[in-house]
């Protein structure tokens, strides 16, 4: 299963009432939604039909979130499923998800693109191979260790990994504790000390037995009902989380 239809398979599970990505490119993840959307990319070079009401935005995900509403364009100020996908550098990764968190609930899922690098070369800040990952791995090891409040899920997507992030939090404000800590110990030349742990995803679960989880069924639910909470999120995927 490669991102692209684990994506379609989010979208189905989470029935998702909006949608957000960083790094559009030529609109292969944007087509699968069908629900109000934003699309950031500076460069974006879409060449297929959009099917959803979108809000393309053609400039940085720095400076969109820093619109004074930079979520008008959707009917509610919720994200309820994004796919970061912009920059493949972890700092702005990190960001991305840092300002999407604003506008979530403890329901609202997000996922992270090309994660799982297959080599260290793969790994590297400045792009010197064809499929380029950069080092995005470390944005979600920060998360791991900066918020253990959080779900976060590896998954062996094919060709370079995505990771899930589950229960948000948006009462931090847009704040990370220890985040320019993390940045001036994370930033490092090439080549990048890839985790043996990544690079042969010890520890990435199977995309298909993650969608097949009851605890996007739990998900939905308590959504619907107003009444989601981290707990009980993190309760409903107990099938995968153990």
């Amino acid at each position: 299963m490669n991102r692209h239809q684990f994506l379609a398979g989010l979208h189905e599970a989470v029935r998702p009432r909006t949608y957000l990505e960083t790094g559009v490119q030529t609109g292969q993840s944007l087509q699968l939604s069908r629900v109000p959307s934003i699309g950031i990319d500076p460069a974006f070079t879409i060449n297929r039909e959009i099917q959803a009401d979108v809000h393309l935005a053609r400039t940085t995900s720095d400076e969109f979130f820093a619109r004074e509403d930079p979520l008008a364009h959707l009917p509610i100020p919720i994200v309820d499923l994004a796919f970061i996908d912009g920059m493949h550098l972890a700092e702005y990764a990190l960001r991305d998800f840092i300002a999407v968190e604003r506008f979530t609930t403890p329901a609202s899922v997000m996922l992270f693109d090309d994660t799982l690098p297959l080599n260290v070369l793969m790994a590297n800040r400045k792009r010197e191979s064809g499929s380029w990952t950069g080092d995005v791995y470390k944005a979600t090891q920060a998360l791991r260790d900066l918020r253990p409040d959080l779900v976060v899920i590896d998954l062996d997507t094919a060709l370079t990994g995505t990771t899930l992030v589950l229960c948000p939090d948006a009462s931090r404000g847009g704040a990370l504790e220890g985040y320019d800590d993390w940045v001036e110990s994370a930033i490092t030349p090439d080549p990048q000390p890839v985790p043996e742990a990544i690079l042969g995803r010890t520890n990435a679960l199977d995309p298909e037995r993650v969608l097949a989880s009851a605890g996007w069924r739990n998900l939905v639910e308590l959504r619907s009902a107003g009444r989601a909470d981290a707990a009980a999120i993190r309760a409903g995927f107990s099938d995968v989380l153990g």
